[in-house]
């Protein structure tokens, strides 16, 4: 369990934000070959192959990761920071989704509301229970509600990741709701 979770953090390492750790080449939305991967790890002193690459992949409660169809390619689901196309088609979103953060951002938000910040987007769950737990990751976490089906019919676009975390560019102040 500890080996996977190391594993699971050095691939968010190397495919959300420096795939050039490793010397690895991605492609422009953001999939790598799997025997690349394999063959870089190995040689950066991080002991992988197939079998525990698909059990990261399968086993990761976030679902991080995806292969394509023919489990020859993988990349990230969402989270980068660095800039890829991950071929997002824009999608309806849910009347509210939520948003897990901790106090001490609290009064820039209400300034200034939601932003990627290093990353290519803003990230939404829906439901209070993971918004709970990216919160948590930094402290005591506070749950903000987004009114995305206002934001949606005001003509702001979303998306949804292949592991279901909805995505935009921002939050207006406006649209959230301070619990």
């Amino acid at each position: 369990m500890k080996d996977l979770k190391s594993t699971s953090k050095f691939l968010s390492l190397v495919l959300r934000h420096s795939p050039e750790k490793i010397g690895l080449t991605m492609d422009s939305a953001g999939w790598v070959s799997v025997s690349e991967l394999i063959e870089k790890c190995n040689k950066h002193g991080k002991k992988l192959n197939f079998a525990s690459l698909k059990e990261v992949v399968e086993t990761n409660d976030k679902k991080r990761f995806a292969f394509n169809d023919s489990e020859t390619k993988i990349r990230a689901s969402q989270g980068h920071s660095i800039e890829v196309d991950l071929e997002y088609v824009p999608t309806e979103p849910p009347e509210f989704l939520y948003h897990g953060t901790v106090d001490k951002f609290i009064a820039l938000i209400k300034e200034g509301g939601l932003k990627k910040m290093n990353r290519t987007h803003v990230h939404m769950s829906k439901d209070l229970e993971t918004a709970t737990k990216v919160g948590s990751r930094r402290g005591k976490p506070i749950i903000l509600t987004i009114r995305t089906g206002d934001m949606h019919r005001a003509g702001m676009e979303f998306f949804r990741s292949a592991n279901g975390v909805w995505l935009c560019d921002a939050v207006p102040p406006e649209y959230i709701e301070f619990n």
